[in-house]
């Protein structure tokens, strides 16, 4: 066992009386050390039950033979940090995550580890602490809260409701105190937010790639079957010792392609288009981003979940959960089955007893809700390396469009000229110098996107990024331009009033600017001053990579 190297022979004395001052015995130390990495605390309401969790894990554990020890990791509530300084300390903190984990588990020699993340960071930052420490791991999620109720319980809503609230008050379509009303009721629960947004999406794909037990993406977090749920992860854990699986064994390539895959059926949060390949690239898989539009061209979007329509995560785990999202898609072939998981089992044995029990939650192959994928990857002169958008909470008028640039250089200025009156209907809105490094931490663009949708615009403006989004975005909202605006990536190039062309169904986005002009322009175009210069995000602005792959850090290789 790896925890041997703390506990075992003559040497080890001092280890072990180090061990016990933890209040633990004999019989304990004998038996495996199993890290539980709790990312409990008291600011983000998808992790305020998690110590919840985390004893029932504990108690998985016991039963099972082992001992459990537990040990933090930290989690922004993305919501909280939205709109101002703070959200530049969102992105950033996946890779602390998976750092610190990494420190823990290798410092302390743990023989095998249960994640219990939920929200938007902490679960690709704990899957990529779990490819890199690579010994076994097994998930379990805090799980959905359940969204809100108003009106005498007539409207379901949840936090993009909130976000997009703040622009219809903005545009007098509704009151201060109807606004109150939806602040009281959105956010009902504990629980990740209610729609298929980061936490949702990522929670999801953890399941789809093998890494979570089934139901870990959709049982809500108030469900005494989430608890039972952490005791089998715990029980789990040590079957995966005894056969030694490791997460190497399960995130494969053909992994991620089945991840990719469930995506598109699911609509997922662009997000997922930074996490996975960062993921992969953890676990030593190389995700190129263009196979998403091949995987998408052939996989239908099964699933219109908020924002993109009015069902809810309670709605999709109602339905049959994401174990029967990929029963329906093996309908075509679409998914290898043949694969590790958490289970002790492959995928084809975990889903096979799984059914579709609402077809208008999940819908049938034969009648999806489109016949491609929930994501689209753009090029183009503005994107050379690419671009996101989620395509499928795109309203089918925007599809194609073109529209004059209005050039905002922050988040605050488009906010600001969106709640003045100053967009209208045809704009494409241009917000730059918010990707990884120009950011940096590559803020997500929700306000600005909530408050368009909030004044009825969504159907009629565009808003082009290399920041990124939150999941609870709808509209046409593409974002990661790569390369970005900091490293003198063409969007930093655009000018006001210039024609830029979007045409998602044929993943292309230009602007109307010819390639002499355009090089006259970079040939102008000077770096900016940081806007950061202390502390942890000057570090990551000098070793993030560009989003289109994964925002990954990388040491020069010139050090």
């Amino acid at each position: 066992m790896n925890s041997d190297i703390t506990k075992k022979g003559v040497q080890k004395a001092p280890h072990r009386s180090l061990y016990k001052a933890l209040g633990l015995i004999d019989e304990e130390l004998d038996r495996p050390i199993i890290g539980i990495v709790n990312s409990q605390n008291d600011i983000v309401p998808g992790h305020k039950h998690l110590d919840e969790i985390v004893e029932a894990v504990k108690a998985g554990v016991r039963l099972a033979g082992g001992t459990p020890i537990v040990f933090p990791a930290i989690a922004v509530c993305d919501g909280i940090a939205m709109g101002h300084q703070g959200m530049h300390y969102s992105l950033v903190t996946r890779e602390l995550i998976a750092d610190s984990t990494e420190s823990m588990a290798l410092a302390h020699g743990f023989d095998g580890l249960v994640m219990v993340p939920n929200c938007d960071k902490n679960v690709p930052g704990l899957l990529m602490a779990a490819a890199r420490i690579n010994i076994p791991t097994v998930f379990v999620s805090g799980g959905p809260m359940l969204a809100g109720k108003v009106k005498c319980g007539s409207k379901s809503i949840n936090l993009t409701t909130m976000f997009e609230a703040v622009g219809t008050v903005s545009a007098g379509n509704m009151s201060e105190e109807e606004l109150y009303e939806y602040e009281e009721k959105a956010c009902p629960t504990c629980g990740s937010c209610s729609g298929m947004f980061t936490a949702n999406s990522m929670n999801c794909l953890t399941e789809v790639l093998g890494m979570g037990l089934p139901g870990n993406g959709t049982i809500p977090a108030v469900y005494s079957e989430r608890q039972r749920l952490a005791k089998k992860a715990g029980i789990q854990i040590m079957e995966m010792l005894a056969k030694d699986i490791k997460p190497r064994d399960i995130m494969t390539k053909d992994a991620f392609m089945n991840a990719l895959t469930v995506d598109m059926a699911l609509g997922c949060s662009t997000n997922s288009m930074l996490h996975l390949p960062a993921i992969a690239y953890e676990a030593g898989v190389d995700i190129n981003l263009d196979i998403a539009n091949e995987i998408s061209a052939k996989t239908p979007n099964l699933c219109h979940l908020s924002p993109a329509g009015d069902a809810f995560i309670e709605d999709l785990y109602a339905a049959g959960g994401v174990q029967a999202v990929m029963k329906e898609l093996t309908k075509k072939d679409l998914l290898i089955l043949d694969l590790m998981t958490v289970t002790g089992k492959t995928i084809r044995e975990n889903i096979e007893k799984a059914q579709n029990l609402d077809e208008e939650v999940i819908r049938p192959l034969e009648r999806p809700y489109s016949v491609t994928g929930g994501i689209a990857v753009l090029k183009g002169n503005i994107a050379p390396d690419s671009c996101v958008v989620k395509k499928s909470a795109v309203a089918e008028e925007m599809l194609v469009h073109s529209g004059p640039a209005r050039v905002f250089d922050s988040e605050e200025e488009s906010i600001d000229a969106i709640l003045e009156g100053k967009i209208k209907s045809g704009d494409v809105v241009v917000i730059r110098y918010e990707g990884p490094k120009g950011g940096p931490g590559m803020r997500e663009m929700l306000s600005p996107t909530a408050a368009i949708a909030g004044m009825g615009l969504d159907k009629e403006v565009a808003l082009i990024t290399d920041g990124r989004f939150s999941g609870a975005t709808r509209g046409a909202a593409i974002g990661h331009i790569s390369p970005e605006a900091a490293v003198g990536g063409p969007i930093g190039l655009i000018q006001e009033g210039d024609i830029i062309h979007i045409d998602i169904p044929n993943c292309k986005i230009n602007v109307e600017v010819s390639d002499e002009e355009l090089k006259a322009r970079s040939e102008q175009w000077k770096p900016r001053e940081p806007k950061i210069k202390k502390g942890y995000l000057v570090r990551y602005a000098a070793l993030v990579t560009s989003a289109n792959t994964g925002a990954v850090l990388k040491v020069p290789s010139k050090w």
